[in-house]
């Protein structure tokens, strides 16, 4: 549905707002497969076909297995020098 994709849009929005907003550059939003999946579907239903996401909001897009129904907006440039530079949040709920 056409709501859900928009509050998954909004979050992806929101968490690198609030990235930027700490200093950092967010570029890539990881998706664990149960999120992807979700978001996946949303899109194709709202666009049609049967494509693959890549990106969205204009953060590439891959996928963490280990995520499950989440997902995390990162600065991949600084994640693991030091906290912060990511921020999580619940696709499927």
């Amino acid at each position: 549905m056409r709501g859900d994709l928009i509050r998954v849009l909004s979050s992806v929005e929101e968490k690198a707002n609030e990235l930027r907003l700490d200093g950092y550059e967010p570029d890539v939003v990881l998706f664990g497969r149960e999120a992807y999946e979700f978001v996946r579907e949303q899109v194709n239903e709202e666009f049609g076909g049967e494509e693959e996401v890549s990106e969205l909001s204009g953060l590439r897009v891959r996928v963490v297995e280990e995520l499950g129904g989440d997902a995390v907006v990162i600065d991949s440039k600084a994640i693991g020098l030091g906290p912060g530079g990511a921020k999580r949040f619940r696709v499927v709920l």
